[in-house]
């Protein structure tokens, strides 16, 4: 019998970790295990420095997407089910923003303006079409490469992906909007809530 068959598991775990020395690193970096969308990581900034601004819609951060990519996000919050529905194009759609032929900085007002607009009016689904970028020579979708950094920045927004291929593909998104305060006010009158 070998000297590592007589002793003991214990002993044997000693023995073998005897020329092991301790890591000197004292703290440890995690990583966050999902992806960060432009928008996001404008939005982190903007808070960072604590700006608040009349139209917050900014600019940085911007990727280059192509006219086949589809754009998605779901805030916290969004059921897996109310996001499908939204996807598959099964919610009415309350109003409709077309910025085919804007500059970005024309379209950057219009969604601003637009969103704030049907969240006032209490409109849920809407939808923009923003075009595929096609006719640009590098096949680049400008707009919509803008739109993914936008949209995310605006607090009224709940998810948005690209439309089907009925209302545009992706040269258009469906955005879902908040309940305004006064329509969770109804709600809450309707349903006896406090």
């Amino acid at each position: 019998m070998s000297d590592k068959e007589s002793m003991s598991g214990d002993q044997s775990f000693i023995q073998e970790m005897s020329d092991v020395e301790p890591l000197k690193q004292t703290q440890v970096t995690l990583k966050k295990m999902t992806e960060d969308t432009p928008g996001h990581v404008v939005r982190r900034s903007l808070a960072v420095e604590n700006k608040t601004l009349v139209d917050p819609l900014m600019s940085a951060g911007i990727l280059n997407l192509k006219s086949n990519d589809i754009l998605a996000f779901r805030s916290d919050g969004v059921q897996h089910g109310v996001y499908k529905k939204l996807r598959m194009g099964r919610y009415e759609i309350d109003a409709c923003l077309d910025l085919h032929r804007l500059t970005v900085e024309e379209a950057r007002k219009d969604v601003y303006s637009f969103l704030n607009d049907c969240y006032q009016y209490d409109l849920r689904v809407v939808i923009i079409l923003h075009g595929k970028g096609d006719r640009n020579p590098e096949k680049i979708a400008t707009l919509k490469s803008h739109l993914a950094v936008w949209l995310p920045q605006i607090d009224e927004v709940l998810a948005f992906h690209s439309a089907l291929k009925q209302h545009g593909g992706t040269g258009a998104v469906y955005v879902m909007l908040k309940k305004s305060n006064q329509a969770k006010q109804t709600n809450r009158e309707q349903y006896g809530l406090k």
